[in-house]
């Protein structure tokens, strides 16, 4: 029997299949370090002849979910994040997901890409200017302050990836140095703690409209978490620097991937345009 048949995709190889798993394995890993592992494994799963999107997006969720999982309890073990700042930041951004998902509905994604672009330049240039952004842990409020603010970032980032999605772990990193004031370390060990919630609450919108692939998903959550796994251990032990040099080269692919979908939304637009303009 053929691995498409098997695995619910008529008309997926085995060659389309390592190249889905390399795939999953290298999100794995960047979405442990720095976040933003689905500029590799969703672009990878809509490649697969036959495969609708909600297909795609949902079982893209399964294997992330159990990637961000296993990069969370190592983080948890040996960076020891505060989890008093962690847990009810997570609690409120799967909140915000859920909303994020009810605008997406009324709202195209289009709407908002080119507001993300430049706030994704303004990051780069930012973090790529202040070289010792992130060095050390200086908490810029304390108490109740500190917890408003993680609420509120964690309530309007869960809404982003509820709605749009791609850079979710990124755009968590860079709130947690530059607003709340953490290392990069200590960034990334709760990002991931938050990014397991706003996947979890997508994963429990798409389950009841059957649009899991189990078995395919069940592969790629392997190779997803193999890849957490090396990426936080290489993350902790290689320290903020490290992890400042990855979180540039992803905002800057974030930055091409979303300049791309802008530039051809709007070629597609104008092109319709003049369609409906000459056949009046």
């Amino acid at each position: 029997m053929e691995i498409g048949t098997i695995l619910g995709l008529e008309q997926l190889t085995w060659g389309m299949l390592a190249f889905v798993v390399i795939a999953a394995f290298a999100a794995g890993w960047v979405d442990a370090v720095v976040g933003g592992g689905g500029l590799l494994q969703l672009p990878a799963l809509l490649l697969i002849p036959g495969i609708a999107p909600v297909q795609a997006l949902a079982t893209n969720k399964l294997a992330s979910v159990f990637g961000t999982a296993t990069s969370s309890v190592t983080y948890y073990r040996r960076a020891k994040p505060d989890i008093r700042t962690a847990i009810p930041m997570a609690l409120i951004a799967l909140v915000g997901s859920f909303a994020g998902a009810g605008v997406a509905i009324i709202l195209p994604a289009s709407a908002f890409k080119p507001i993300i672009v430049v706030a994704l330049i303004a990051v780069a240039l930012f973090t790529a200017f202040k070289p010792q952004l992130g060095a050390s842990t200086m908490l810029r409020f304390h108490g109740k302050r500190h917890h408003i603010t993680a609420g509120a970032t964690g309530l309007v980032i869960g809404f982003y990836d509820g709605m749009i999605g791609p850079g979710t772990g990124t755009f968590l990193v860079i709130a947690l140095v530059a607003l709340l004031g953490y290392d990069f370390l200590q960034a990334s060990a709760k990002a991931k703690i938050v990014n397991l919630a706003t996947n979890a609450g997508a994963l429990l919108l798409f389950i009841p409209h059957g649009a899991v692939l189990w078995l395919l998903g069940a592969i790629l959550a392997a190779a997803n978490v193999a890849g957490s796994y090396l990426g936080s251990r290489m993350a902790i032990s290689r320290g903020t620097n490290f992890i400042r040099v990855v979180f540039l080269t992803v905002v800057a692919c974030l930055i091409v991937k979303l300049g791309i979908d802008v530039w051809n939304e709007n070629i597609s637009v104008a092109l319709d345009r003049v369609s409906a303009a000459g056949g009046t």
